[in-house]
């Protein structure tokens, strides 16, 4: 079984990851931030990993620091489950449409964290949610991940559906990438041997 479970504890936040890469999209993500728990509840169903976070913050402050620190731990978390990535796809893309909103992912386990973000949310907030910390959310999950992210939005005129639309083609693109490769389920997916 890939799985993991992972602590974050800082000043700032106290966040824990419980992930199984093998599952079926059951998910118990409970942060503070309502957007944001629907929106990780989103990325467990549709990447089919089963994913359980609890994260306690600095919210009299503002979102920001559970958003991104949940970022990290669960990057943390994926690059741990892979261990040497044995196997998986490595790669995987989505495009996906959510009503007036279509969004592309491309996305490669790489270990050569680097993120392409070309998503516009025309709104500052989605109810009480500051709708610049979808970036900052994905920023940490790629970098802590080791994970190559590009994700472009086609179109889109309603920050809740592009935010949405973001977060379902990274799942879908995610559990593409990290399913084994029945043809070559014993072989580091790299012509370096390693990654």
């Amino acid at each position: 079984m890939r799985t993991t479970s992972l602590t974050r504890t800082t000043a700032e936040t106290d966040v824990s990851v419980e992930i199984n890469l093998d599952g079926t999209g059951v998910y118990d993500n409970q942060t503070g931030v309502g957007f944001f728990d629907h929106m990780l509840d989103q990325l467990a169903r549709h990447s089919l990993i089963d994913m359980t976070i609890r994260a306690k913050g600095d919210l009299h402050i503002d979102d920001h620091h559970t958003v991104e620190d949940v970022g990290i731990t669960l990057g943390q978390a994926l690059a741990t489950a892979l261990g040497d990535k044995r196997g998986i796809r490595r790669y995987g893309s989505c495009l996906l449409a959510m009503d007036d909103a279509q969004l592309r992912t491309a996305l490669d386990l790489s270990a050569r964290p680097f993120l392409i973000w070309n998503v516009d949310l025309p709104t500052a907030k989605i109810g009480t949610f500051d709708t610049e910390l979808v970036r900052e959310f994905f920023q940490a999950l790629s970098t802590h991940g080791g994970i190559t992210l590009h994700v472009d939005q086609l179109h889109g005129v309603n920050s809740h559906h592009i935010a949405e639309a973001a977060f379902k083609s990274v799942a879908r693109a995610l559990r593409e990438a990290v399913e084994v490769d029945p043809r070559k389920a014993d072989a580091i997916p790299s012509t370096k041997g390693a990654l």
